[in-house]
């Protein structure tokens, strides 16, 4: 049971991995990249909302007192990390922007630490040296930088998010349905981003035209329905389906293989390879946040609430 477990938590990491590149085949027929996080949002929230209300309505059911963390949730942990994900994937390869926004346990380690004033162990802190160092090597400072800097200032700001989705996470209590939080939470990313999206202004019609990068070309119709029903609604329910029989902690360790998974598939179906400093950084940038995050985990207590910890927005 716990293999079958552990290949659903690998499975929902591997859909994890498309968002980038089905977006960047957005982006090659004229969607901003606000547009494509409004059409992903939109789209798994309604999909989302209409398959609970039909097979699991109780799960809809938010307490009045959970709404104002339920709506952070949805502006910061959903909203404010795909918007800066997808932004920052426009400079950056998809690769690297992953592993921009998985330095996030050790954000959420500092904040426990500094913010929280919670004595950690040591190994958190080694952790956080450890994936620093590991970003040093990503960029290549000593070559001054050679990754966009912008690029990766909205990297740190999705890293930023996903560190708040952690945090929020954990105050959510086993009074709400985790399923419940995800759906509100996605519609609620589309409500958020409507004055940034603009949808009405949105070129519907390029949905009609073929999406070429790099060697590859997609109906960009297709590589939108791949991205709200593979890369976020099943995403999302494998991934709280194998925290359910596992642990958040585990579930969250095993969503760290999008990095790889999303570095793959980008370099399969848009020719985004990494170079050696790349791979070898990211190694230890996942080494170090593995290893804060560890540090800062509680003993697994499985309980409703738990699912919502198994996922950062990729």
């Amino acid at each position: 049971m716990r293999k079958v477990s552990l290949g659903i938590a690998v499975l929902a990491s591997c859909c994890f991995g498309f968002s980038g590149p089905m977006a960047k085949f957005l982006g090659a027929v004229g969607l901003t990249p606000t547009e494509a996080v409004w059409v992903r949002m939109a789209g798994a929230g309604v999909l989302m909302l209409a398959v609970l209300a039909v097979v699991r309505p109780r799960a809809l059911r938010i307490p009045v007192g959970r709404l104002p963390l339920v709506a952070t949730y949805a502006i910061v942990a959903v909203a404010g990390a795909q918007a800066f994900y997808f932004q920052a994937i426009t400079r950056l390869p998809v690769g690297v922007a992953l592993l921009m926004e998985f330095t996030a346990p050790v954000l959420v380690a500092l904040w426990v630490r500094f913010v929280r004033r919670v004595r950690l162990p040591r190994a958190a802190y080694v952790g956080a040296v450890v994936a620093f160092g590991g970003l040093c090597v990503v960029v290549e400072v000593w070559q001054g930088m050679r990754l966009d800097g912008v690029g990766l200032l909205l990297g740190a700001g999705a890293a930023a998010c996903c560190a708040g989705y952690f945090l929020l996470s954990d105050s959510m209590g086993d009074d709400v349905d985790p399923l419940g939080v995800i759906a509100w939470g996605l519609a609620g990313a589309a409500v958020a981003l409507v004055p940034l999206a603009r949808p009405w202004g949105i070129d519907w019609t390029a949905f009609g035209r073929a999406a070429t990068v790099g060697d590859h070309t997609l109906p960009a119709l297709a590589a939108a329905a791949w991205m709200v029903v593979v890369a976020t609604v099943f995403a999302y329910i494998a991934s709280v389906t194998a925290v359910r029989r596992l642990s958040a902690a585990v579930g969250s360790t095993v969503s760290t293989l999008e990095v790889i998974a999303g570095a793959v598939v980008a370099w399969v179906l848009i020719g985004e390879a990494l170079g050696p400093y790349q791979i070898i950084g990211g190694l230890i940038v996942i080494g170090g946040a593995l290893l804060a995050q560890s540090a800062t985990a509680p003993p697994p207590v499985p309980s409703p609430a738990e699912p919502a910890v198994a996922r950062q927005y990729g």
